[in-house]
């Protein structure tokens, strides 16, 4: 296909997802089955388009006077990817395959690059309705924080410390351009420029052996900062596909037990090949029987509850662009009832002078620091681990940079995009009385 001809079907792609509300994947996905001609270079081409429009959506309406499928994009395409007015005349040429050629609006609206008198949610790419939560927690800052959440997110990986190190790793990516993380000891980093196809990592000899593990750098630092040891009790209360459990077997070296569950089977699934891939023999997964308790052998016996709580995302708008615009103020209501349910049942598991690790992937202090402090009012037993001190024993001489280039309050850190150059993450931890 053409890079015209590509562009064409974004266009078609995004009308399909605005028309039918529907998840950008799902639309990608039928838009290959019908159009079997199309190469993988083609539809991942396709589907960087797509997902860059969405990061971008709201500014390049603004931009253009227009939310269209094809008003986004084009603006999208001058802001993101750069093009001149000119080269965006030849692929709308309206030649076979090509969308028809530029208005005299568009390209008065393409000339003028101006996103000036914007308000906040404008410039920074999220939900109106959002704003005033962004407010909350970023303040005058709030359109710069949302505009690096709508950047695209390198490829970050783990390396797994029970297979190998990153000194052996780091040469075996040389050829994705593989380099140490900023901040965490364990991590990789594969860049990757506004139009580049994601690398097949799943393929990689690396990978395959279980050398390493997909997770961003802020999601590898709230397992560290979670401090599991080895000999611990450990239990990991919304495990997921696993991320985080293979990350905490890894800080105990094997050592110990870990308890992983979470409320839906689904989620699981993936969890038994990553164990096996990664080398990990200190994992029970304990798959939940319809609304029975599957943990009550082990309440008040655990060191560390670890809570990678169900969250509305909005750190990892990155790596799930048209999830931002999908969220809606229901779902923040939901997800704040799951957060305080697990936070409960996790202060039920742990034994005298053990901990809670609470983790989200939001930047919202509803789900954050407020979550905390309302556990602590239902709990007042239970203590803060001062932020600073959950730093120093993982990044040590880094701690204090670390420390200031992230959003510190009295309950937990904050991780941003912009802040810390990760995804948005919030960790905190809890100390049972005793």
């Amino acid at each position: 296909m053409t890079p015209a001809a590509r562009v064409s079907a974004a266009i078609e792609v995004l009308a399909d997802i605005e028309a039918r509300r529907r998840p950008a994947n799902d639309a990608l996905k039928d838009w290959g089955l019908n159009h079997r001609f199309a190469g993988s270079s083609d539809r991942a081409a396709i589907a960087g388009l797509v997902y860059d429009t969405l990061r971008r959506k709201s500014s390049s309406a603004w931009l253009m006077g227009d939310n269209s499928a094809r008003a986004v994009l084009l603006g999208m395409l001058r802001q993101e990817r750069g093009l001149g007015t000119g080269e965006l005349e030849k692929l709308c040429s309206g030649e076979r395959f090509s969308p028809p050629p530029l208005t005299e609006a568009e390209r008065a609206a393409l000339s003028s690059d101006s996103l000036a008198g914007a308000p906040a949610f404008v410039l920074g790419d999220y939900p109106e309705w959002l704003d005033p939560y962004f407010s909350r927690i970023f303040g005058d800052d709030r359109a710069a924080e949302g505009a690096a959440l709508a950047r695209r997110a390198p490829l970050d990986l783990r390396v797994n410390t029970l297979r190998s190190e990153r000194e052996t790793v780091l040469p075996k990516l040389a050829h994705l351009g593989a380099e140490a993380t900023p901040w965490s000891p364990v991590g990789v980093r594969i860049r990757l420029s506004a139009d580049a196809k994601n690398p097949a990592i799943h393929a990689d000899p690396a990978f395959r052996k279980g050398m390493v593990e997909i997770q961003d750098e802020a999601s590898q630092l709230t397992a560290l900062f979670a401090g599991a040891k080895p000999g611990e009790q450990v239990v990991d209360l919304a495990a997921g596909a696993g991320g985080k459990t293979l990350a905490l077997a890894a800080a105990m070296d094997n050592h110990g037990q870990i308890y992983a569950t979470d409320i839906s089977k689904r989620q699981l699934v993936p969890i038994h090949e990553r164990v096996a891939r990664a080398g990990v023999r200190n994992v029970q997964v304990r798959t939940p029987r319809g609304s029975e308790d599957v943990l009550t052998d082990v309440d008040g016996r655990i060191d560390l509850v670890l809570i990678d709580a169900p969250c509305t995302g909005t750190g990892a708008w990155r790596r799930n662009p048209d999830a931002k615009w999908r969220v809606r103020p229901g779902a923040l209501a939901e997800r704040l009832t799951q957060q305080r349910t697990l936070l409960d049942r996790a202060a039920a598991l742990t034994k005298p002078a053990g901990r809670i690790a609470y983790v989200t992937c939001s930047v919202l202090a509803e789900e954050n620091g407020a979550q905390v402090q309302d556990f602590l009012a239902r709990h007042p037993g239970f203590s803060i681990v001062p932020p600073r001190e959950l730093a120093a024993p993982v990044l040590g001489e880094l701690a204090e940079s670390f420390c200031a280039a992230a959003l510190l309050s009295p309950e937990g850190i904050l991780m941003t995009p912009r802040r810390t150059g990760t995804d948005g993450f919030y960790v905190a931890l809890l100390r049972a009385p005793g």
